[in-house]
């Protein structure tokens, strides 16, 4: 054979069927490294229920996916990179203890999806009917870990999550900010024979732009979740709902139209509830709630305290005091963990000022799924 002859055949494109074989070596190899993965796991759980420590490892966890994110090089996505690692990492943790994860049901809203986000699919879910129920199962040890939603960038806070937070034993261990994306869903997904449209009154509100210019004329009924909106949807053609895509692929419904919130960054933040600290991870946030007195300057000069000590506050939000009418107990976000000399310099100055002051937990601050 003539070296122009062998020059050509070196410059061919590989087939598919080669390129293929090459995939399944590597699958091979994959799966051998995801066994050794999985033994080394379970090796350290091994020694962690002999030294008394906990399964579900936060700051550990968020290290690794963090750090395999800094070494991508694509061509998969960052996000990629984090929804396969949390998968691994759900998968070996259960070979130690599958988690029991309560959140506000039934199964595909946006909780559900805010768990799975969270711990990934290799865990037991147990959907309830109520914020309380969600907390109960946790305190009362049927759930490892609950989450609610505490705030949305566009509706505000969820007032029951704080309400709840007042009295409960748990603390705050994480926190989860989820993209918003409302679908416009229907049986037969043609917005023509739509007459009414159902969600959860939080979804509507978040969507009025858009139904007010698309869909006018339609009434609309609030219910108890996005889910039950597309569940009543599957049932009547009459009927759109919205709710998101993962509800609509469960329920068998037709999108209309994608991404329909009026806001394109519209996030929902979840909090994840526990019986268990956390520790520092560096990049930290604490959610503390205090009383002061019903006098002038009280208030300034609790929040005054964390400028001194060069802490931000990243939120503050105010509910009234049961049993005491006009008086307000105040929800902080701080950036830092109780454990820094800063802060908790600042939060022994404000133990002596406050009528009451409640650390509900330090946590490593959460990431939008795009970042």
């Amino acid at each position: 054979m003539s070296s122009r002859i062998r020059k050509k055949a070196a410059a061919e494109p590989p087939s598919i069927e080669t390129l293929r074989a090459r995939i399944d070596e590597i699958n091979l190899k994959i799966l051998r490294l995801l066994s050794l993965r999985a033994s080394l796991a379970t090796e350290i759980g091994r020694l962690k229920h002999h030294d008394g420590g906990v399964v579900y490892q936060p700051l550990r966890e968020r290290q690794v996916i963090e750090k395999m994110i800094a070494e991508n090089q694509g061509p998969l996505g960052d996000e990629h990179i984090k929804q396969i690692f949390v998968e691994i990492i759900s998968a070996c943790r259960a070979l130690e203890h599958v988690p029991r994860v309560a959140f506000l049901g039934p199964e595909h809203t946006y909780s559900h999806e805010a768990a799975v986000m969270r711990f990934g699919s290799s865990i037991e879910l147990a959907p309830q009917p109520s914020f309380a129920s969600v907390f109960n199962e946790v305190e009362n040890g049927r759930a490892d870990f609950g989450v609610v939603p505490v705030e949305n960038s566009t509706e505000g806070s969820v007032t029951l999550t704080l309400d709840l937070l007042i009295d409960t034993p748990l603390v705050i261990i994480g926190e989860i900010l989820l993209p918003i994306r409302h679908s416009m869903l229907s049986r037969e997904g043609d917005r023509a024979l739509v007459k009414k449209i159902v969600s959860h009154q939080q979804s509507l509100a978040q969507c009025r732009g858009y139904l007010a210019a698309n869909f006018p004329h339609c009434e609309t009924q609030p219910v108890a979740s996005n889910s039950l909106a597309a569940q009543l949807a599957a049932d009547d053609p009459s009927l759109g709902a919205i709710a998101s895509a993962a509800a609509g692929e469960a329920y068998g419904l037709k999108t209309i139209a994608a991404n329909i919130q009026d806001i394109a960054s519209n996030t929902t933040r979840f909090i994840v509830m526990g019986t268990r600290a956390t520790d520092r991870s560096g990049a930290d946030k604490t959610t503390a709630l205090f009383a002061v007195a019903d006098r002038v300057g009280a208030l300034n000069e609790a929040l005054s305290l964390f400028a001194r000590n060069s802490i931000n506050i990243s939120k503050i939000e105010s509910r009234p005091l049961r049993a005491r009418p006009w008086e307000y107990l105040f929800f902080v976000d701080l950036m830092g963990h109780r454990e820094d000399p800063n802060l908790a310099r600042a939060l022994k100055a404000l133990a002596r000022k406050a009528l009451f002051l409640k650390v509900l937990g330090s946590y490593p601050e959460g990431r939008s799924a795009a970042a």
